[in-house]
């Protein structure tokens, strides 16, 4: 089994594990033939992401029966594609490069993705 790569061809780093997040639930933005929203970008959650998400209609900030229901600050492996929305509409949320998962060079460049580095 080969490791996963980050978006600069280090091994992916854990983004977050309270809340445990991942499309696998293992901590790490790691991506599947399951994943259909490829969940790679490792983010820091802001309030102005939350509302422009929930305004799209996938509410990230309430808690329901599996999901702990997210905050500013807390970090999260996003949909590339609803990062990509955020970051058009003014509210991309920072991320952390060394977590987020090489697939996310497929739709954003290197460049743009360090730029909203932390």
């Amino acid at each position: 089994m080969t490791q996963s790569k980050n978006v600069l061809g280090q091994p992916l780093q854990i983004c977050c594990t309270s809340p445990i997040t991942g499309f696998y639930r293992d901590g790490k933005c790691e991506t599947g033939t399951q994943d259909r929203g490829i969940h790679v970008v490792c983010a820091e959650i802001t309030d102005e992401f939350l509302a422009f998400t929930k305004s799209m209609g996938n509410d990230l900030s309430t808690v329901s029966f599996s999901f702990p229901g997210l905050k500013q600050g807390d970090r999260w492996c996003l949909c590339v594609s609803r990062w990509q929305e955020a970051l058009e509409a003014g509210v991309a949320p920072p991320i952390i490069l060394d977590a987020t998962h090489e697939a996310a060079l497929r739709s954003v460049s290197l460049e743009e993705l360090k730029k909203y580095a932390i």
